[in-house]
């Protein structure tokens, strides 16, 4: 798929759950608040339970770009923690290697930041990790491959590029841009995260099935 069909994909996927997955589709949505296709601006219907469960499940997927299996396993991981089992799922998933590096601006989406890690761009305590779902643990350094550091995303990361396109960064990560390096600090809230989900429902849409 090419990077302009992957743009149209992300943006129409962005639309039909009602979030923005890329900047460019947060930029589409403030121009065209409804979903796509011809019914997309006349009212739906009253959905149905489980389909109401099933959207919000498909919107947490679509923000960490994973996929259903890739979920389900982290939903059990959640399930067998203490404390709320929403609240868990979405910590877990806070803590992979891509999304940090979003969060942290280093790369501008998701897609990107896969990019860069299974290209073996990136360390996390000197170590190279070419696993986009490699968990990062708090106190752990992610930071870009010095031989890497002149290539342009990282040129364009470095120089703040990325910075006012994404969510302010949160209170768990210490960024230091110009050295391409994040450190996750502590665990992450589920009140922190810049994440768009109405977590319960997830959890019952798995304990019904």
């Amino acid at each position: 798929m090419s990077t302009k069909s992957r743009t149209r994909s992300k943006t129409r996927l962005s639309r039909a759950l009602g979030i923005a997955l890329t900047p460019k589709a947060a930029r589409f949505l403030e121009k065209r608040p409804y979903a796509p296709g011809e019914h997309g601006r006349t009212k739906r219907k009253t959905d149905s339970d489980y389909a109401v469960r099933l959207r919000e499940k498909q919107r947490l997927r679509a923000q960490y770009g994973i996929r259903e299996a890739q979920l389900k396993i982290a939903f059990e991981q959640a399930r067998r923690r203490q404390g709320l089992t929403g609240e868990n799922l979405v910590e877990i998933l806070e803590t992979r290697l891509d999304a940090l590096l979003v969060r942290s601006a280093i790369a501008r989406t998701t897609a990107q930041a896969r990019q860069m890690i299974v290209h073996r761009h990136i360390l996390v305590d000197g170590e190279l990790v070419d696993r986009p779902s490699f968990r990062v643990k708090p106190g752990q350094l992610m930071h870009v491959k010095a031989r890497s550091e002149g290539m342009e995303p990282f040129q364009v990361a470095a120089a703040g590029g990325h910075v006012d396109l994404l969510p302010k960064l949160p209170p768990y990560l210490e960024v230091e841009l110009d050295k391409l390096q994040a450190r996750l600090v502590r665990s992450p809230k589920r009140i922190e995260i810049p994440v768009t989900c109405e977590v319960q429902l997830v959890v019952e849409y798995y304990a019904a099935r």
